[in-house]
């Protein structure tokens, strides 16, 4: 008798996605406007918010965001200092630490351009009356040489406490470089970093088996309430931002990768599925990052000693798609409220925003605090944000998938400048896909 072929992880996370979704949607109309639904019984009456929308999925969501969550700062630090004590000279990694950054900031300048260039041409603020009730406070974003010194930890276990990941990257770095100068000392050190890694990288496979649930309830839960109102309201700015977005990912990308690297375009575009699909249900680079992490060293092909570097990196600076949101927002909150930017203006925008997307890092609510900025060095008024919150919900599940695209890209063209990059790995449609099933009835198959 012949087994039953398991579906893959694509197909499973995509089945979640739509389940939740039309699930989601089902329950908007059954409870309209954060309304509730009770099942009158005998003894007791059911609500249908309670028991679903405030129960199973709020519950199973939490409860799946947190588990990648944990995996974080244990996987960046044992990665990264496996990679780095794996490195014969450790002085190469100012260098890849330089390509990297150079590559994200070239990326969040041409989204952040293209972005506004696509909003002028279709003009989404025009005809939108100023809202009078909407108001936003913003956050003070810390001295660029203040976030230089807070790259610093004080104390590492605080870091790790805090999931401060700049300052985790710092101190692995350190510890790695320590272990590769300590000799044999250092060997037996770094077998054991080596061994932790490996059962890491298969706790996550054991949640990624798990994400379809966890995909279904957070997606059930965000579209019962999602207020397709505001959506219908600011429909050109959200699909203005929308396509962007998508454009950035499918012709930017691309683009770079064969100029750079010569490689195939389509084979980076099908491998980044899963990872995408994860930080579209997440919308969070950081929880992600254990996805993207596996993605790049086990579908694409690049070596540890890079990919556990440019991708905590990546999930830490790269903001591409929160680039694009400023990019189109700029032009939108200046067509609503009749401002008139100039050349100039529309030049400071790209430099502050690129640039903001190192000197915030790490703060919570970057997006936002980064709009701010932008906003105030052109003079537009802080409060038209408060324009946009309502439907930034969903654009922000997308532009996460854009930044992990992204990382990975970045990922993918360092490793083979430095030659750490396996091409049979990235040209071979199942590499990778062997780790992704886990037989839980016969666990000793590993």
């Amino acid at each position: 008798m012949t087994e039953k072929k398991q579906a893959s992880l694509t197909t499973r996370i995509v089945t979640g996605m739509v389940a939740g979704i039309t699930i989601g949607f089902l329950l908007q109309k059954l409870m309209p406007d954060g309304s509730d639904f009770v099942i009158p019984l005998y003894l007791f009456d059911i609500s249908i918010r309670a028991l679903f929308v405030d129960g199973l999925f709020e519950v199973v969501g939490k409860i799946f965001i947190a588990s990648l969550q944990m995996l974080v700062v244990p996987l960046v630090f044992v990665s990264l200092i496996c990679g780095t004590c794996s490195l014969k000279d450790t002085s190469k990694l100012g260098r890849i630490g330089g390509k990297a950054i150079a590559l994200y900031l070239m990326t969040t300048a041409i989204a952040i351009s293209l972005a506004m260039f696509v909003a002028l041409m279709v003009e989404p603020g025009a005809g939108v009356d100023k809202a009078t009730d909407t108001t936003f406070i913003a956050k003070d974003s810390p001295p660029l040489a203040q976030v230089f010194i807070d790259m610093f930890p004080t104390n590492p276990f605080n870091a790790f406490a805090q999931g401060n990941m700049l300052q985790v990257i710092i101190f692995a770095l350190l510890f790695g470089m320590a272990i590769a100068l300590s000799g044999k000392p250092g060997e037996r050190v770094a077998s054991i970093f080596k061994d932790m890694n490996e059962v890491v990288m298969r706790l996550v496979t054991i949640l990624m088996n798990l994400a379809p649930y966890g995909v279904f309830c957070l997606l059930a839960g965000l579209f019962t309430d999602l207020p397709l109102e505001k959506l219908k309201n600011l429909a050109w700015y959200f699909l203005c931002v929308f396509f962007v977005l998508i454009a950035h990912a499918l012709i930017t990308y691309p683009v770079i990768l064969k100029t750079l690297t010569r490689l195939s375009p389509f084979v980076f575009l099908k491998k980044m599925r899963d990872a995408a699909l994860f930080a579209f249900s997440t919308s969070s680079s950081n929880a992600t990052i254990p996805i993207t992490l596996e993605t790049a060293t086990k579908k694409l092909g690049v070596n540890n000693s890079i990919s556990s570097f440019t991708v905590p990196l990546g999930a830490t600076i790269n903001m591409d798609g929160t680039a694009i949101m400023q990019g189109v927002a700029t032009v939108f909150i200046a067509q609503v409220y009749n401002i008139d930017l100039s050349l100039a203006d529309y030049l400071m925008v790209i430099l502050t925003a690129t640039l903001a997307s190192i000197g915030t890092a790490g703060v919570p609510g970057v997006g936002l605090i980064m709009l701010a900025m932008v906003l105030n060095q052109v003079g537009l008024p802080v409060e038209g944000i408060g324009l946009i919150i309502g439907v930034d919900r969903l654009l922000d599940m997308t532009r996460t998938a854009v930044n992990v695209t992204g990382d990975s890209m970045v990922t993918l063209v360092v490793g083979k400048s430095e030659n750490q990059f396996d091409e049979s790995i990235f040209n071979d449609e199942n590499a990778g896909k062997n780790i992704e099933n886990i037989d839980f009835h016969h666990l000793d198959k590993g």
